[in-house]
């Protein structure tokens, strides 16, 4: 982040966010998700969550409480990964998307992880 960021819509992260929410609801759009449509809701929140905090912790003006909305983000990704894993397990996600929307997932998570690192670092480096 070596040039200023004006507008949170300008961070990669919250666009793969952004790119998340659309993948995950096209993904949970289908007859097998109708049946659970509590697991439909919680992995389609979990995603706008991630989108959210982003946002939010942007609009704080304040570095500390940036990164502490990105943890939230990341907490919000690990949760969706875990609802991930029920929609497999009981069959309403097959394997390779849930493959596919899980390193969706693990790739966001990291990147934000480099973000907070970056924002806890001492100023100047």
């Amino acid at each position: 982040m070596s040039r200023k960021v004006e507008r949170f819509e300008n961070l990669e992260v919250w666009q793969m966010a952004r790119e998340l929410v659309k993948v995950i609801y096209t993904a949970t759009d289908n007859a097998k998700f109708r049946k659970e449509l509590w697991l439909q809701d919680q992995i389609r929140r979990g995603a706008v969550s991630v989108m959210a905090n982003i946002a939010e912790g942007f609009g704080r003006h304040s570095r500390g409480e940036f990164a502490r909305f990105l943890n939230m983000a990341r907490g919000s990704l690990a949760e969706l990964q875990s609802h991930l894993y029920v929609a497999l397990d009981i069959g309403v996600l097959d394997e390779t998307i849930f493959q596919q929307l899980y390193e969706r997932c693990d790739h966001l998570a990291r990147k934000l992880h480099r973000l907070v690192s970056y924002l806890r670092a001492p100023k100047g480096n």
